[in-house]
């Protein structure tokens, strides 16, 4: 067993609480996307995730995901309540920090994923079905899916999946389930007459997001090395690729760059990115999130109108789309001069690669649909799942919480 490297403990700490103000970030990013009376609506939701999902985690969630393996699906029980994760670490995976801090960062995960799915539902869907929702949820096919991919004898990762920060994990579980939540749910009320309430808070929280994502993706390599580094470069790279390639398709469809497609292009990169993130080199980040913007950009304004879905800020669009996008990049780009616990890709004449991380794809969407679709169903046997019309117009802010965003004139 090797000693405890303060450094490495400092950076993954560190990187914790990079990932732990992802989820704030996203409160205002998605804030700032809905009506006036929704904003708090919208907020709480991130936050019911950090405080229903840190509870889940340290009983339950942590255990299924990184405990001993059974049959390749699930974690065993060994560390329920967090029994046994202390200061030594835990060599199944990373063996320089305490095993409480690898805790605690996958924790970070745990929390910002079903916070994603928020952004299709919002403006109307009600708040404690929300909240049964993301509890479920979490232990039925996050925790699962975590498992498979990062669990020591996980289904996929011993196929060889290569999911670096969680473009599977992360991106296409809840992007995914982010689209099967807005079709059971349905559409919002006069829905092309909605319009953003305050872009200048979007954009706070896509900064936000942007800084946060450099804990979300070189924290991942669980050390100070090269490999971090990489990763912090090919996050920015991509970020800023992204912004660019969807601000060109605006300036196409549109002949105007706007601000909010300059948040979305950075998050569509950021996602495109995160897989691969500590696989690939930078110029091929470069591409990676340049196509990735591309692709979202499509997804938003032209695959959404089509198939006429209510996907309110876009999760699937952005998340599920660029995740998957950023999967099947890892398995052309990868290379193992970047990260010597990868594997090489396609452009290094590894086919086979690619044909492993579209298993991956297509098990974790066939398996997040069904069972999002299942808990939802469920749910709504016991309690109804959207607001009334009634409490959408009046706005949920009011309806559901009792508050105001923005009150009345003070005397």
């Amino acid at each position: 067993m090797k000693a405890i490297n303060a450094a490495d403990m400092s950076f993954v700490i560190f990187s914790t609480l990079l990932v732990m103000l992802m989820t704030p970030g996203l409160a205002l990013f998605y804030g700032g996307m809905v009506r006036r009376k929704n904003v708090l609506s919208i907020t709480v939701h991130s936050y019911a995730a950090m405080a229903i999902i840190s509870i889940q985690w340290i009983l339950i969630g942590y255990t299924l995901c990184f405990g001993k393996d059974f049959a390749g699906l699930i974690g065993n029980f060994q560390f329920i309540g967090l029994q046994g994760v202390g200061f030594l670490p835990n060599n199944n995976y990373a063996t320089t920090i305490p095993q409480s801090v690898f805790m605690l960062f996958q924790l970070m995960f745990a929390i910002i994923t079903p916070a994603i799915i928020s952004g299709a539902i919002a403006e109307r869907m009600k708040f404690f079905a929300f909240t049964v929702f993301i509890l479920l949820w979490s232990i039925i096919v996050y925790d699962p899916i975590a498992h498979w991919v990062w669990g020591a004898g996980g289904w996929l990762k011993n196929l060889g999946v290569l999911d670096f920060a969680g473009g599977y994990v992360v991106e296409i579980s809840s992007g995914i389930s982010a689209l099967v939540a807005a079709l059971v749910i349905g559409k919002r009320k006069k829905l092309k007459t909605i319009t953003p309430h305050n872009i200048p808070m979007t954009m706070l929280g896509a900064g936000i997001l942007w800084f946060g994502w450099f804990g979300f993706n070189a924290g991942s390599a669980l050390a100070i090395n090269g490999v971090a580094l990489n990763a912090f470069i090919t996050t920015n790279t991509s970020a800023a690729a992204g912004i660019i390639s969807w601000s060109i398709c605006e300036v196409v469809a549109r002949k105007k760059v706007t601000s909010l497609g300059i948040a979305s292009g950075m998050v569509a990169g950021l996602v495109a990115i995160t897989p691969g993130a500590g696989f690939v080199s930078p110029m091929a980040s470069l591409l990676i999130g340049g196509v990735g913007g591309m692709l979202c950009f499509f997804s938003v304004t032209v695959f959404k109108q089509r198939f006429g879905y209510d996907d309110s800020l876009d999760a699937f669009g952005c998340h599920g789309i660029g995740g998957i996008w950023g999967g099947l990049a890892t398995g052309i780009f990868a290379s193992k001069a970047i990260n010597s616990a990868g594997a090489n890709g396609l452009i290094y004449g590894n086919i086979k690669l690619v044909g492993i991380q579209l298993i991956a794809i297509v098990a974790i969407i066939a398996y997040s649909a069904i069972m999002t679709f299942i808990i939802l169903k469920v749910i709504s046997i016991f309690m109804s799942l959207r607001v009334t019309s009634e409490e959408e117009m009046e706005g949920l802010d009011v309806s559901l919480h009792g508050e105001e965003a923005y009150g009345g004139i003070d005397i």
